[in-house]
């Protein structure tokens, strides 16, 4: 059954201009009392190892890693994609505090159950 209030955002890229997006649209909803929950695909882990967040920094936005840890504050799940962690290689590689490690099904599922779901 669809949570309409559940909104997924599917982070794919480790460019920089595409990091604020899914974060900065994940606290918005979490203030409009919605279910935002972020999870990193592919190359985008790579933002999420120790010192790369906080060397992306655009325009007057607070750096990435700022943006992550206050995502997370607010009780936003961070999810991350196990098999995309294997596909790069980092069986043994540490990623920031706070996120977690899931299966690729859980993308399935998440997207099934949201009432939306978001790219990026």
């Amino acid at each position: 059954m669809k949570n309409e209030r559940a909104i997924l955002y599917v982070q794919t890229s480790s460019d920089p201009e595409r990091q604020y997006s899914p974060l900065v649209l994940a606290q918005t909803a979490k203030a409009m009392d919605l279910e935002p929950t972020v999870y990193f695909l592919g190359a985008g882990l790579r933002v999420l190892r120790p010192g790369a967040a906080e060397d992306i920094k655009l325009g007057t936005f607070p750096s990435v890693k700022e943006m992550l840890d206050k995502t997370m504050s607010m009780g936003i799940p961070i999810l991350v994609c196990e098999a995309s962690k294997q596909m790069l290689g980092w069986e043994d590689v540490q990623l920031i505090e706070g996120v977690k490690i899931v299966g690729a099904g859980t993308l399935n599922d998440l997207a099934l159950d949201a009432g939306a779901t978001m790219w990026f």
